[in-house]
């Protein structure tokens, strides 16, 4: 049976995994009315990411014994100034995200739930890959400046980017 101290953070963190599936999903929206598609297929590949992550969140409540509790999911921003403020909103949220699993790797060794500190582990290792993906980003926005040629360019980059079991199995075909 799941901790209850572990099943109230995990349902926490939930909402906070939908909330980054809205906020990306509301970039997308702002990149798509900036007719910039390929940011805005970034962000919608890391909504897709971000709705995977919560539903491992559920799946593991639900194996170990205990409820899922939903509830209301925030309303996200809706505007960026620029590619770069956007992305730079990505890194910070991300950081934000890195924090709340760390806490949950804390509780569950407080808690000595050996099972739920196991399946954080794979989050902890994300959140690395997840903050230096848009740490990239913003990195190369910044060097670009106001260049329209080269965010055209870093646009159309980002919009080669696939979901990940689309990359591991176009990556297996050749």
């Amino acid at each position: 049976m799941l901790n209850a101290k572990i099943q109230d953070a995990f349902n926490q963190q939930i909402n906070a995994e939908m909330f980054s599936e809205y906020l990306y999903l509301s970039m997308a929206a702002h990149f798509e009315s900036e007719s910039l598609k390929g940011m805005a297929n970034w962000m919608k590949i890391q909504a897709g990411e971000e709705h995977m992550h919560a539903m491992k969140f559920y799946g593991f409540i639900l194996d170990r014994g205990g409820k899922v509790v939903l509830k209301q999911i925030d309303a996200p921003k809706t505007a960026w100034k620029s590619p770069l403020d956007a992305f730079q909103d990505v890194y910070q949220h991300e950081v934000k995200i890195t924090g709340l699993v760390n806490g949950l790797a804390n509780l569950a060794i407080e808690e000595k739930d050996h099972a739920a500190h196991q399946f954080l582990e794979w989050f902890v290792n994300e959140q690395v890959e997840e903050e230096a993906a848009a740490q990239l980003v913003v990195d190369q926005l910044k060097l670009v400046g106001d260049n329209g040629v080269a965010i055209y360019m870093i646009d159309q980059e980002l919009g080669q980017r696939q979901p990940a079991a689309a990359a591991g199995a176009a990556a297996a075909a050749t």
